[in-house]
């Protein structure tokens, strides 16, 4: 069996007051499960920045594919500055759970956070029960909740209008 790499690394001093504050500020804010969350979060900020730094010397054609796919994952990118600019909370910020408690799907974070995995949130028809699945821009108006699409087909009597649902 191949063993798996982490997909993140731990923080360096353990007991640093100032970081611990943020990230627990952080971890309620967005509803996060554990400290972990915030340092995969972190490890794909530090990807995306790395990538950037290493795209600065190439050729624009190559630059600008990588930042249509960040305008893709939803971050406002237009230059690789605004790249190396990008913080934790930009991500954060486009995670399922987050952008269901803001079209108000859900009363707080934690409540769609627990939805999400509880599987009554569905994405393009969809189930999606992974907490960390950052929403393309393009499919965030396609984002329901179980309730809402079953009431959405009683009321086109049994017609399926745009998902269907799966259980």
């Amino acid at each position: 069996m191949i063993r798996k790499k982490k997909k993140y690394s731990k923080p360096r001093k353990l007991y640093e007051l100032g970081r611990i504050k943020e990230e627990n500020a952080l971890k309620e804010k967005y509803a996060l499960k554990n400290k972990r969350e915030i340092w995969k979060t972190l490890a794909k900020v530090n990807y995306f920045r790395g990538r950037a730094m290493a795209l600065a010397k190439s050729n624009q054609k190559e630059q600008d594919v990588f930042l249509n796919k960040l305008k893709a994952i939803g971050l406002k990118t237009n230059t690789l500055t605004d790249v190396l600019d990008l913080k934790i909370e930009n991500l954060l910020e486009r995670r399922l759970p987050t952008i269901v408690a803001k079209k108000t799907l859900a009363n707080t974070t934690r409540h769609a956070r627990q939805m999400v995995v509880h599987k009554k949130v569905l994405v393009k028809g969809k189930v999606i029960n992974s907490p960390s699945y950052l929403v393309p821009v393009d499919e965030e108006k396609f984002i329901t909740t179980k309730t809402s699409a079953v009431k959405q087909i009683k009321e086109n009597k049994g017609e399926i209008p745009m998902i269907e649902v799966a259980e």
